[in-house]
């Protein structure tokens, strides 16, 4: 779709966004009377009438019905976001505070607090929040540690840089003599070999430890070459890169009061892609188009600017967060294209700062 921007003159401008938000806030088509009455556009009915006109010719407005006022078209909707409006600054620094106020990264799991975030960016907006998981395929090593257990096993657990947890249970190597080795030299040896871990694998992404050459294996841990290998081929294993990370969901039941979710089949399309099809739903939500790519980190898509025939009378506001400058995942919320556009871009971007912030903090 062409993002070529119309040339309004200020008066025209001035209309379209009297219009845009009143159709906001009643959902019902706008005349040139509420236009008069609701907002001080220092101009006749018949001037307003007129502009009105000219806006639905060159397709920003449409009516519905000859007999009813006008609304706002998927163009009209864009022309509004790229020119006339800003985020709200007072409501992006709620959010953060609030984010920060009610989630705990010292204690909580990564997927509370994405359970949380969103849904406090649910309740906030009124629309769908969705926050995708951090992309395993640039998921870091942030701390691991060899643990000894009785019966000769040994476990392995590993903190990732998005504060997940993950553990692989192993058998001890035996010595070469088949003695019974001193606990005590057991642990000692198992401290050394957790800090000459760290040392190889932090800071790497879990799908380059298949990559490692260990031939080279430090002397005194030539007793432990077939076990790491093992080790490190079932950690492998257990973190095989999902064709797309799980998706966070809050929000369904207090977006679908909106007049818009009204037609039950539209509706039921809608939810069936974000219960069931969230493979499809993680590829447009973290996966932006170059034809979307424009100033703004936070990507808008109106309607039938949406891929997916389910969200085609939806807008999704989305942003990536990031961890060391590479995007790992995205915040999004998904409401009816009647949506309080500034609140919502306000609302992602300063989720997705928040979590960015979060995953870029110090071990």
């Amino acid at each position: 779709m062409s993002r070529q921007q119309l040339s309004l003159t200020t008066r025209q401008q001035h209309i379209l966004w009297a219009t845009i938000r009143h159709y906001i806030a009643t959902a019902e088509p706008v005349g040139s009377k509420a236009l008069v009455q609701e907002y001080d556009l220092s101009v006749s009915p018949a001037t307003i009438r007129s502009c009105m006109s000219m806006l639905e010719k060159v397709g920003l407005l449409y009516q519905p019905h000859t007999s009813a006022g006008r609304v706002p078209s998927d163009s009209g909707y864009r022309t509004y976001v790229d020119q006339l409006i800003q985020p709200s600054e007072t409501l992006s620094q709620y959010v953060e505070n609030l984010l920060a106020e009610k989630l705990n990264w010292e204690e909580a799991k990564f997927e509370v607090l994405l359970r949380d975030a969103a849904q406090i960016l649910a309740t906030v907006s009124g629309y769908i929040a969705l926050i995708t998981f951090p992309d395993n395929r640039t998921t870091r090593l942030r701390h691991l540690q060899l643990m000894h257990l009785e019966l000769g096993q040994v476990m392995l657990i590993i903190v990732t840089d998005s504060y997940e947890t993950q553990s692989v249970l192993m058998n001890l190597p035996q010595s070469e003599d088949d003695s019974t080795v001193d606990e005590s030299i057991v642990e000692r040896e198992l401290k050394i070999l957790s800090n000459f871990l760290n040392s190889k694998l932090r800071g790497r992404t879990l799908t380059e430890l298949e990559k490692l050459d260990w031939s080279e294996l430090d002397r005194e841990f030539v007793r432990y070459a077939d076990f790491l290998s093992n080790l490190l081929t079932e950690l492998t294993r257990r973190t095989v890169v999902p064709k797309s990370s799980p998706i966070m969901i809050r929000g369904i039941s207090e977006v679908l009061r909106q007049p818009e979710f009204s037609e039950i089949d539209q509706t039921l399309d809608l939810l069936h892609l974000l219960e069931e099809e969230q493979e499809q739903l993680w590829s447009v939500i973290f996966k932006v188009p170059e034809e979307l790519e424009f100033k703004s980190r936070v990507k808008i898509r109106i309607g039938a600017e949406n891929s997916l025939e389910p969200m085609r009378g939806c807008t999704l506001v989305s942003a990536n967060y990031q961890q060391d400058q590479v995007p790992v995942g995205s915040v999004g919320i998904i409401g009816p294209t009647r949506m309080i556009y500034e609140n919502a871009i306000a609302l992602v971007e300063a989720a997705a700062d928040y979590l960015t912030e979060a995953l870029s903090q110090p071990a």
